[in-house]
């Protein structure tokens, strides 16, 4: 079982994760995060470093293509992948996004919001199903950063997960700096937000960085997590009880010893946040 704090395997890192480990270095991660389909390939360096970084750390794996949210039928070719690879690794859980991401003529590369109604509910629910058959475990889905909201929305955000989780069986990854994102762009209230969230289905949080604009934030993964994205992880341990939590880093990449030190940062803020009384569910 998977705890404590983690980081997402970036090729940049593969030989110093190795280091840490072998060297036993204090600062290391606990457990690494990896994307499903930079190890769809059948053979040669990605999967001789995956197979490496599994010997000695525990792993997740966490996809950002599988569509879940398109009206376009799951690519089955990519079930049969992801299945293989899960196979491989023996992930403690495999993770994607609840987006769309492109249709049958191609993929846009990117994480499209999905209207929170429940024609959506009923539309996601026997894709989740189909996935979860072909992996023979539960799907742990993550909150997307948005930056539009649709009309048809009959709920909020946090009351469409909850309701998902419910209804399909599916687990959560969430991410919080997506939630301070999002409630910067709309308006809601973030730790109610948190409040909503179903605490047995949270397996995973994801922390990042982002672009503050002012009027507009942007999720980017490309600078360490701010203050304010601290203090809302510091809410929702509390809220929540604690989780395994991960950093994410996707451009300007620092060496590995400076994102150590951050996840170093992560691991104090846990430990204080812990430190003082839960905060009481919501009536």
């Amino acid at each position: 079982m998977i705890q404590g704090f983690g980081l997402g395997a970036r090729t940049e890192h593969y030989e110093g994760l190795k280091r840490a480990h072998d060297e036993r270095w204090g600062s290391a991660p606990q457990w690494l995060e990896c994307i499903s389909e930079n190890y769809f390939v059948k053979g040669g360096a990605p999967l001789r470093h995956l197979d490496e970084l599994r010997q000695r750390y525990p792993m997740v794996l966490h996809g950002v293509s599988l569509n879940l949210g398109s009206t376009d039928p799951l690519r089955a070719d990519y079930l049969d992948d992801l299945a293989r690879l899960v196979d491989r690794v023996q992930p403690a859980w495999v993770s994607d996004h609840l987006c769309w991401t492109g249709t049958a003529h191609g993929q846009v590369h990117d994480l499209l919001p999905l209207p929170y109604a429940r024609a959506t509910l009923e539309h996601l629910r026997s894709r989740i199903q189909q996935v979860q058959d072909r992996l023979r475990r539960p799907l742990v889905l993550e909150n997307v950063s948005s930056y539009v909201q649709f009309a048809a929305d009959e709920m909020g955000e946090a009351e469409f997960l909850a309701t998902l989780v419910r209804e399909s069986g599916c687990q959560l990854l969430l991410d919080v700096n997506n939630v301070y994102v999002s409630h910067r762009n709309h308006g809601f209230d973030a730790q109610a937000f948190i409040d909503a969230m179903p605490a047995q289905a949270v397996v995973q949080i994801h922390l990042a960085g982002h672009e503050d604009l002012g009027e507009l934030v942007i999720d980017t993964h490309d600078a360490p997590i701010r203050d304010e994205v601290y203090a809302l992880y510091a809410y929702t341990l509390r809220r929540l009880g604690m989780k395994p939590t991960m950093i994410e880093r996707d451009a300007d990449i620092p060496p590995l010893a400076e994102l150590l030190l951050e996840l170093d940062r992560v691991r104090g803020v846990a430990a204080e946040a812990v430190s003082k009384p839960r905060v009481a569910e919501v009536a």
